[in-house]
């Protein structure tokens, strides 16, 4: 049976594919601002902060008691998640709900899940 490699034999660069490549990649400065954009996604936290936004809008005290964490916690995981232009707020009284900045985060979110899933999050899985 013949072994399969995962790499090249010798160096023999496609010039051409390197070219098609080359003319359509993104620039450094954007790689470093996708880096910077998944590292803060990287955390779980903030990760269910944009999940529950992306069933729903809510305001610090929803989030809190749905991920029984401290207002304050939840403020500063919505300062970062605000920085990174993820969430907005607009205030209803003294209350501020906030949602998702724009359907592109949402997206994010949901293909992610649908990837790890294949349809989203099981209800075998939930609040666990």
């Amino acid at each position: 049976m013949k072994e399969i490699k995962d790499t090249c034999d010798g160096h023999n660069p496609d010039p051409a594919a390197i070219e098609i490549v080359r003319s359509k990649i993104c620039s450094s400065q954007t790689m470093e601002d996708v880096a910077a954009t998944f590292k803060i996604l990287g955390e779980p936290v903030r990760i269910s902060i944009l999940h529950a936004l992306s069933i729903q809008e809510l305001c610090v005290c929803d989030l809190a008691e749905l991920l029984n964490m401290s207002h304050s916690a939840i403020s500063h995981q919505l300062r970062i998640l605000r920085s990174a232009r993820m969430v907005r707020f607009t205030k209803q009284g003294r209350k501020a709900l906030y949602r998702l900045d724009d359907s592109h985060v949402e997206t994010i979110i949901q293909t992610t899940l649908a990837h790890l899933k294949n349809e989203g999050c099981t209800p075998d899985r939930k609040n666990k």
